[in-house]
């Protein structure tokens, strides 16, 4: 079976067009909004399914969404590959792991995203499940967007490039055009 999950995407209303201002702080034309392909459970298993094919050798022990974008998609992963799956959130800004969720020492974590584009949820969240005394073997992801090297191993359901501009050179804010905050990262 072949998946387009760029058509998917699409027919969920994901792939949006317009002024965004990403968490990285650069501007785009475009965005992609996984929680609208995220709603409708039979769409979700068939594109996580992607990466479930690509991670279900790695021996992972448990996987970690960041909330807010990953936890739906790592409940996901974790229910096709009959994983535990768990979340970290933001407290006071910082990634923290809470409501009673616990990291065994030497665990292999998978970290589970809808979006990667620079990463830094994803290695804030590395950071504290190894403080914790997990080993996160790689991220997985619905959408590799990503503009930097990550150092991590990544296993995404599809790439998609975006055209991201500097706030100072961004032709959609030189065009008269005010950007919108999608996402829930606070700067």
């Amino acid at each position: 079976m072949s998946t387009d999950v760029v058509k998917i995407l699409k027919e969920c209303n994901a792939l949006l067009e317009g002024h965004f201002l990403l968490s990285s702080g650069k501007h785009s034309d475009r965005y992609c909004q996984c929680a609208k392909l995220l709603q409708y459970p039979d769409k979700s298993e068939e594109v996580i399914s992607l990466v479930a094919d690509k991670v279900k050798e790695l021996g992972i022990d448990v996987i970690v969404g960041p909330a807010m974008g990953g936890i739906t998609a790592a409940y996901e992963l974790g229910r096709q590959l009959n994983i535990r799956a768990i979340f970290t959130e933001r407290e006071n800004n910082v990634m923290t792991l809470r409501r009673g969720f616990e990291i065994n020492q030497g665990e292999k974590i998978l970290i589970m995203e809808d979006v990667v584009t620079t990463g830094k949820s994803s290695m804030e969240t590395a950071k504290i499940l190894e403080e914790y005394g997990g080993k996160v073997v790689g991220i997985g992801c619905i959408v590799d967007r990503k503009v930097s090297k990550i150092e991590l191993p990544l296993y995404s359901a599809v790439e998609i490039k975006f055209e991201t501009y500097e706030p100072n050179n961004c032709p959609l804010c030189g065009n008269g055009s005010v950007p919108v905050k999608p996402g829930s990262r606070k700067f």
